[in-house]
């Protein structure tokens, strides 16, 4: 009886679990534009962090440069193709 009702509860746990939903599709669309805003904001608060643990001395100044100089040119690539679309979104309103 018991293994009866564990067996019973796993399938209705593994039904639930992987059954497949309607409003799976609910989330919301992200532009570019949106989710290159929320990458330069991670970008800049990992910028941030660095900065702290090199100043709280857990990082040698060799490693810090490099990860320093490989945040910035991403913060950098970001930054001009944020400018690039927010520019091609104004030229298409105008």
């Amino acid at each position: 009886m018991t293994i009866a009702a564990c067996a019973l509860l796993t399938l209705a746990v593994a039904i639930y679990v992987f059954w497949l939903h309607d409003d799976g599709d609910a989330g919301e669309v992200k532009t570019r534009l949106a989710y290159l805003k929320e990458r330069k904001d991670v970008v800049y608060e990992n910028l941030r962090d660095l900065n702290f643990e090199y100043k709280a001395g857990k990082l040698p100044e060799r490693d810090y440069a490099s990860l320093r100089d490989s945040m910035e040119q991403e913060a950098a690539a970001i930054l001009a193709e944020i400018e690039k679309l927010e520019l091609q979104h104004q030229l298409g309103r105008a």
